[in-house]
């Protein structure tokens, strides 16, 4: 899968032990709106998706966290790679914590079910939003979502999602505004 981007944030030490963490997000276009997971709690967009369980493939965890976070239902033959944005910093627990995030175009059937939210995923009042690509960039750019015990860990976010939806403007996916 292609690289989007790398980013290094060398707040860590070299030597140290290395935690990995990646996941798979989904790329849902209909017109010219993008399916995303909206948070009202902290006011920001992200991708559906997330990480990827022991023994689970990456198709399997985008069709399972898309379903969970929004509701819609992946078609599997509709799935294509689109490109792996990969994040190396500080972690939490380990010296080093590498994020890769794998984003997959796909289509989805024309059903709603239930999602399943997590317990942060329900405190941040997750919702499936269709939105352009310019209310995203806006909203993720220009809004102050987080109190600042959270904002490292969101603005590293919030850069990796911008940069796909610029990569899909830029090869016409879909327009700006």
């Amino acid at each position: 899968m292609r690289v989007l981007l790398e980013l290094d944030y060398k707040d860590y030490n070299e030597n140290g032990n290395i935690g990995k963490r990646p996941s798979a997000r989904g790329i849902i276009i209909n017109g010219n709106k993008i399916a995303m997971v909206y948070s009202y709690k902290y006011d920001y967009y992200k991708f559906p998706g997330g990480g990827i369980e022991k023994d689970e493939s990456n198709i399997d965890t985008l069709i399972r966290e898309v379903k969970e976070e929004t509701g819609l239902e992946v078609i599997k033959d509709s799935i294509r790679e689109y490109g792996l944005i990969v994040k190396k910093d500080k972690g939490k627990y380990e010296d080093i914590f590498i994020q890769e995030n794998y984003y997959y175009l796909c289509n989805c059937k024309n059903i709603l079910h239930e999602k399943k939210l997590d317990s942060y995923e329900e405190d941040e009042q997750f919702s499936l939003k269709w939105a352009s690509a310019r209310e995203i960039i806006d909203t993720n750019m220009t809004h102050d979502h987080f109190d600042k015990n959270f904002k490292d860990k969101y603005m590293h976010m919030l850069e990796r999602e911008i940069t796909v939806i610029n990569k899909l403007v830029e090869e016409g996916y879909i327009k700006l505004n």
